[in-house]
């Protein structure tokens, strides 16, 4: 079965707004992998304004799934996955203000960026995944620097899935079969929700895993979090 990772940084976010303790991060944490999600996801950004450092530190010491760390790979934030060492480090090409990930890796272009990093990673045991969209010529230059998995960026298919959702899938369904034939694993995120989860596990059933946050935390606001995580496990 696909895998799901929650990633808690709005709950973070709700926690920063009043600058207190509350909700507790690494409760819900806890909480989360309780109620049965296979793993914790956070996106630690250089302002700090959901998930800080700190709490990427204090979540390794807690967390009994996998462990999934986010992020552009300043030197900061390698130098943070290098001492944690989690399940896996998600590389993403976020400028450093960008209010949230809404591109994949050219990974032609930053390649000679992106060899010696995956390479230091998986030397230290941790799996790699690129954010990246479903191009097959970045797919392949993924390939070709060693990563691990790829993440599709999966917000044109959210975006287009209420109009049409054959033709928003259509894209990823062939390229997904090009990832699968070059031995990579298969992620995917980004405004992936119960309305349009279980159509793309459909298509693409050997999806290892989803990472899912924003659409995550809101359904909880109205059915709770348990419930909320029985759902899109039922999704998958």
């Amino acid at each position: 079965m696909t895998k799901l990772s929650v990633n808690i940084n709005k709950i973070a976010t709700l926690r920063n707004a009043r600058g207190g303790v509350l909700p507790d991060l690494l409760q819900v944490a806890k909480d989360i992998e309780s109620f049965g999600a296979n793993g914790i996801t956070v996106h630690p950004r250089p302002d700090e304004r959901h998930i800080t450092y700190q709490d990427t530190r204090d979540l390794k010491k807690i967390i009994n799934t996998e462990f999934n760390i986010e992020g552009y790979p300043s030197k900061d934030w390698l130098d943070l996955v290098k001492d944690l060492k989690p399940t896996q480090a998600t590389l993403v090409p976020d400028e450093p203000g960008q209010l949230t990930s809404d591109h994949g890796w050219d990974t032609i272009k930053h390649k000679d960026t992106l060899l010696p990093i995956i390479e230091d990673l998986k030397n230290l045991g941790i799996r790699t995944s690129l954010f990246i969209d479903p191009i097959e010529q970045f797919i392949e230059a993924a390939s070709n620097i060693g990563v691990d998995r790829i993440e599709f960026y999966t917000g044109p298919y959210a975006h287009m899935f209420n109009d049409n959702k054959e033709k928003a899938v259509e894209r990823y369904e062939l390229t997904a079969q090009y990832v699968k034939n070059l031995g990579l694993g298969i992620n995917a995120g980004h405004d992936l929700n119960l309305n349009n989860l279980a159509f793309l596990i459909q298509k693409i059933p050997f999806i290892d895993e989803v990472s899912i946050g924003h659409a995550l935390i809101c359904d909880a606001l109205y059915l709770g979090l348990e419930e909320t995580i029985r759902r899109y496990l039922g999704c998958l």
